[in-house]
């Protein structure tokens, strides 16, 4: 994460190039991120665009002694549920029903087959376990960025990643009972 840092401050000085090297890095997992909460692979590649326009526009706001990583997941949460209160759409917390083929946005993101077994059962889980176990163990924060993003307690987290294994470990069983059976 220090890299992150690094190139921020590259960023700041004015090298353009650092802050392309940042949206590269993070734009297609914060399209994913923000794909969970609108549904809309269009709306999730334009919310994330708006993200990186944020930061351009904001510079200064970054504070450096958090992750960059959680910044960034940060800003896409809040545009997300602004976005999703202007459109009226509260009904995110369903995840049954996806507006474009699933396969699409995982090709993009995973690319082994366990992988897209593991984000499929995370998808299960419901909110916002989904979303938390997502950042914790795919994305690798830490438990204070959880925090922070969805401005939770150490402890609320840690129930919630605690209940969402539980839940994910059953899934997945169940997944191999089956293919077993």
């Amino acid at each position: 994460m220090e890299e992150d840092k690094e190139l921020y401050m590259k960023f700041l000085r004015g090298n353009n190039e650092s802050f392309e090297l940042i949206m590269n890095k993070y734009m297609e997992k914060i399209i994913y991120f923000i794909y969970k909460f609108v549904k809309s692979i269009d709306v999730a590649e334009d919310l994330a665009q708006d993200v990186f326009v944020y930061i351009l526009m904001n510079k200064e706001k970054y504070d450096s002694k958090y992750s960059l990583k959680a910044y960034l997941y940060t800003i896409a949460k809040s545009k997300s549920l602004n976005y999703i209160k202007r459109e009226n759409k509260i009904t995110f917390l369903q995840d049954n029903e996806y507006i474009f083929n699933e396969q699409e946005i995982e090709d993009i993101i995973f690319d082994k087959e366990q992988s897209q077994k593991l984000k499929i059962a995370i998808d299960n889980l419901p909110e916002p376990q989904n979303e938390i176990i997502y950042l914790v163990d795919i994305e690798e924060l830490s438990y204070k960025e959880i925090c922070k993003i969805f401005d939770m307690s150490l402890s609320q987290v840690k129930t919630l990643i605690h209940r969402g294994r539980k839940k994910l470990k059953k899934i997945l069983m169940k997944e191999v009972n089956n293919y077993e059976g």
